[in-house]
């Protein structure tokens, strides 16, 4: 049986996810990879799917041809959520960012005290192109329908394990622009608190180790470096 997969998972004649569908209805997801060929000192050999219970994990065998030419086998377990994008919301004239705290469990046992991290509003693209999910994830999130949108950069964020490539964005918001409370869709388990911060005291927390969300850090000094606040560095 597939690590992580539950005996229920397991439907006669098939393997969940490889030859019949999983419960998101995929398969062939034992295949990703096997078909690259933009790197000729990259030769991958076997996909082996691990889990599939809802994000992906695999584990790839492949050749690799290092700088001294020399081949070896290596391989490489590899997380795949699908790719996501996040906002900074900013009001330019008050020198204000909105942000978003909620409960995160991976940071919460791996030594954050509670769990509850600031971030910049975000999401998952599911099956939208990278605007289209952020405006969702701002709505949804935040309550403000945001309007022009300024895409900032592509970031790979964890590149040893987990395949997600975030797209970022900076979007200026007002009072005008709120429609509802926001707070999160209740029917995903979300439980969120907006939270509208001075631009100087986000930094601030920053350095005091209050804001320690890796995507709103990079936003953040983005803003500073050569975003809507550069005059103000």
């Amino acid at each position: 049986m597939l690590e992580g997969m539950r005996s229920d998972d397991r439907v006669p004649g098939g393997v969940p996810g490889v030859d019949v569908p999983d419960r998101r209805g995929r398969t062939g997801l034992d295949r990703v990879g096997t078909d690259l060929t933009g790197n000729p000192r990259v030769r991958v050999r076997e996909v082996e799917l691990l889990s599939s219970s809802w994000y992906v994990l695999r584990k790839t065998t492949f050749d690799y041809q290092h700088s001294d030419g020399h081949w070896s086998v290596e391989e490489r377990e590899t997380y795949d959520r699908g790719n996501g994008a996040t906002v900074l919301l900013y009001d330019a004239g008050r020198a204000t960012v909105l942000l978003i705290r909620q409960f995160r469990y991976p940071v919460y046992v791996n030594g954050h005290p509670d769990g509850y991290l600031l971030e910049t509003p975000g999401g998952l693209l599911d099956d939208d192109d990278p605007e289209t999910a952020i405006r969702r994830e701002a709505a949804e999130e935040t309550g403000y329908e945001i309007g022009e949108v300024r895409h900032v950069f592509d970031v790979y964020t964890s590149p040893g394990s987990i395949t997600e490539r975030v797209h970022f964005f900076a979007a200026p918001y007002s009072a005008a622009d709120k429609t509802s409370e926001g707070g999160g869709l209740a029917e995903d388990g979300e439980d969120i608190e907006v939270v509208e911060l001075p631009l100087a005291k986000a930094l601030e927390m920053i350095g005091t180790g209050e804001i320690a969300d890796a995507k709103t850090i990079m936003l953040l000094q983005w803003a500073v470096l050569s975003g809507p606040f550069a005059s103000r560095a």
